[in-house]
């Protein structure tokens, strides 16, 4: 996995987490990997094989965890507040939060240790960014 699929499978988790993978999502991510400089030299032929790795690890009971070692593993922690706000971005496209969403993004927090005044500022750029 490389950096930038580690990127992609955190926003695909996220808008995976409620169970309905909505349009503006999925258009969230598309955008993001089309438009942002960190995803300059991304095969998009690999947001297919990514999403399927997102998909099988949540059917296993310890699927989450699997999925952050290998987002550990692969993303620099120079990207991590990248991520994390790649993943509000998406939570945020549909206009709404729901629990599952709120959770897995807490649990991004930790994971990535993001530092809780960094992602009150990330979360309010994506509420910013995505009011109607």
């Amino acid at each position: 996995m490389t950096a930038q699929d580690a990127l992609v499978a955190l926003m695909i988790a996220v808008s995976a987490s409620d169970e309905d993978i909505r349009t503006a999502e999925l258009v969230k991510i598309q955008s993001a990997v089309n438009m942002l400089p960190v995803f300059a030299d991304f095969d998009l032929d690999r947001l297919n094989t990514v999403s399927q790795v997102v998909f099988d690890l949540f059917e296993q009971e310890d699927g989450l965890d699997a999925l952050f070692g290998l987002v550990r593993e692969a993303l620099p922690e120079r990207l991590n507040e990248t991520a994390y706000a790649l993943a509000c971005d998406v939570a945020a496209a549909d206009g709404s939060l729901d629990e599952a969403e709120l959770r897995l993004l807490e649990e991004i927090r930790y994971e990535l240790n993001i530092d809780r005044l960094h992602a009150a500022a990330i979360e309010r750029g994506a509420r910013a960014r995505h009011v109607t």
